[in-house]
């Protein structure tokens, strides 16, 4: 089976300058782990997450482990977290690059892709534009039938 086969076809999107509040709305109202977020062309630039929403309103903690140098390990988490902090856009909360799979990919190596990269659903890109998103469930659904 394909990553056609087994995708969600009807997918949400929103635009670079949609308030982080709007998206946080639009998640949980159709109970779903991320949103894809894409320009005017369709192309995908981020994806906003549950974990990108909650890094906004809980406050990074600072790395407590200082190396050799006396440089912070983990400055780079703790940098990033705080930038979510201050978004207010999902441009700006937004995780990017975004891990994809091609809607030719086979099904296995789509689990690999969402396994390896602990991510809990992958777009699905054909010629470049985003045709769908796989899911952890959409994979269990696969593995049932």
């Amino acid at each position: 089976m394909k990553a056609r086969d087994i995708m969600t076809k009807d997918i949400m999107t929103v635009s670079p300058d949609t308030p982080v509040h709007d998206v946080a709305h639009l998640m949980v109202e159709r109970a779903v782990p991320s949103i894809p977020v894409v320009d005017a062309a369709g192309k995908v630039l981020g994806m906003v997450s549950e974990g990108d929403l909650l890094r906004k309103k809980i406050a990074p903690q600072r790395p407590q482990v200082v190396n050799v140098l006396g440089e912070y390990q983990g400055m780079e988490e703790y940098r990033e977290a705080f930038r979510k902090m201050g978004a207010n856009t999902s441009g700006e909360i937004m995780t990017s690059p975004v891990v994809t799979v091609e809607a030719e990919d086979e099904a296995a190596k789509v689990g690999e892709t969402v396994l390896n990269h602990h991510i809990k659903q992958v777009p699905v890109l054909e010629n470049g534009k985003l045709v769908g998103l796989i899911s952890r469930a959409n994979l269990l659904k696969w593995l049932l039938a």
